[in-house]
C-alpha cells in the first residue's frame, strides 16, 4: 500500500507549477485542486496578489483527478490550500488526520463555489437529449469520468441516482437505471478535463460533466440542464499541517470575497457568495428540480461514499464489474 501511495504522490508531484502572487516571495503556497479550475485559480491568485495580504506569496498548484489529488496528498503531497471536487475527497483527509474535521462549518459551509450537472451534446443536439430518460435510449452514447478516481465521476453517478428517486422511482428501480445508464457509457477518463476532451475528440453522443466544465471548456449554448439535477458543492479548505497556516487561512477567506466570487462567476462557476451571485442572476438561474446531496434518498457524502463507492463492496464496483468498466481510480 505504501508503494501505491508514493506513487499517487509522485504522479501528482510531476502536475505541480509554480506561480507568483507579486513580484518578491516572501512566503508560498502550495494549493491541490481538481482538474477543472486551473484557469479562474490563476486569475483568483493574480488578484490576491495586488491586495496587501497576497503581496510577495507565490503558489505551487496540483491540478488532477479530485480522488486521485486527495490520495496524494494522504501519501505526502504538500498542500496548504485544497479546491477539491467533492466533499467526500475532503473527509478523505478528515479521515487522514490532515483536515479539521469541522472544514464544513467554516463560512458557506466550507463551499468555494457550485455548479449543477448538466449534459453536453453535439451541435444541435442531434439525438435530442433533453432528460436522463434519453441517456439510455438505443444509440446514444455517454462519456463520464471514472467515479473512482474523478469527483465529476461520482457527481455524475449520485446525480444519475437521485434524479430517478426525485421522480419517485424506488432505490431498486433507481440502482438499475445507473447500471443501465453506464451500459451506454463508452469512455471513463481519470478527470473531468480529459472526458471532455475524449468528447472534443469525436467520440460519445453526450458529455455528463459540470456545467462549469461546460462553460469553461466553450460548449455555450450547446448543454443541456436536466429537470432534475444535482448541485455540485465544491469545497474549500486549508490542511491542518499548512507551513503559512495564517497566510493560507487570508487566501481563503478572498477566495469567497466577491472580487474573487466574481470572477469565478465570469468563468462559469455559480458563486456562493451572496453579493457576487446576485450579479449572475441571468446567467444562472435558480431551478426547481436541483437536489443536494444531503437529500434523504442519498443522506450526504459519507452514506454515499460507503453505499456507492467503496472499493469492495459499493455498488459501483458491482456495475462496473457488470459493464466491463474500471473498478479502481
Amino acid at each position: 500500500m505504501r508503494r501505491i501511495a508514493v506513487a499517487f504522490a509522485m504522479l501528482a508531484a510531476a502536475a505541480v507549477t509554480t506561480v507568483a502572487g507579486a513580484a518578491t516571495r516572501d512566503s508560498k503556497l502550495a494549493i491541490v485542486a481538481y482538474s477543472t479550475p486551473k484557469t479562474v485559480l490563476g486569475k483568483i491568485i493574480q488578484a490576491w496578489g495586488q491586495t496587501p495580504d497576497g503581496e510577495g506569496v507565490s503558489f505551487s498548484q496540483s491540478y488532477g483527478g479530485s480522488t486521485d489529488q486527495a490520495r496524494a496528498v494522504a501519501a505526502g503531497l504538500p498542500a496548504d490550500v485544497l479546491f477539491l471536487s467533492t466533499g467526500d475527497d475532503v473527509n478523505l483527509l478528515v479521515d487522514a488526520g490532515l483536515v479539521d474535521a469541522n472544514w464544513d462549518k467554516q463560512s458557506y459551509n466550507g463551499i468555494g463555489a457550485d455548479s449543477v450537472i448538466v449534459f453536453v451534446v453535439r451541435s444541435g443536439n442531434p439525438k435530442h437529449v433533453k432528460s436522463w430518460a434519453d441517456l439510455i435510449r438505443p444509440g446514444v452514447q455517454v462519456i463520464t469520468p471514472n467515479p473512482f478516481a474523478s469527483g465529476n465521476g461520482k457527481w455524475s453517478v449520485l446525480a444519475a441516482y437521485g434524479a430517478q428517486r426525485a421522480l419517485g422511482k424506488t432505490d431498486a428501480r433507481a440502482t438499475d437505471y445507473v447500471q443501465k445508464l453506464f451500459k451506454h457509457v463508452v469512455s471513463q477518463d481519470t478527470t473531468s478535463r480529459n472526458a471532455t476532451n475524449t468528447f472534443l475528440s469525436g467520440k460519445g453522443d453526450v458529455l455528463i460533466t459540470y456545467e462549469s466544465e461546460a462553460l469553461s471548456a466553450g460548449f455555450q449554448g450547446s448543454y443541456v440542464i436536466p429537470r432534475q439535477t444535482l448541485l455540485i458543492e465544491l469545497p474549500l479548505a486549508v490542511t491542518k499541517n499548512s507551513q503559512n497556516k495564517a497566510k493560507a487561512t487570508q487566501f481563503m477567506r478572498f477566495f469567497k470575497s466577491k472580487p474573487a466570487q466574481e470572477l469565478l462567476g465570469q468563468s462559469g462557476w455559480r458563486p456562493v457568495n451572496a453579493a457576487a451571485a446576485k450579479e449572475f442572476t441571468t446567467k444562472y438561474p435558480a431551478r426547481p428540480g436541483i437536489f443536494k446531496i444531503e437529500a434523504k434518498y442519498i443522506g450526504g457524502w459519507r452514506a454515499a461514499d460507503k453505499k456507492w463507492f467503496d472499493p469492495k463492496h459499493g455498488r459501483m464496483v458491482e456495475i462496473e464489474q457488470a459493464v466491463g468498466g474500471p473498478t479502481s481510480g
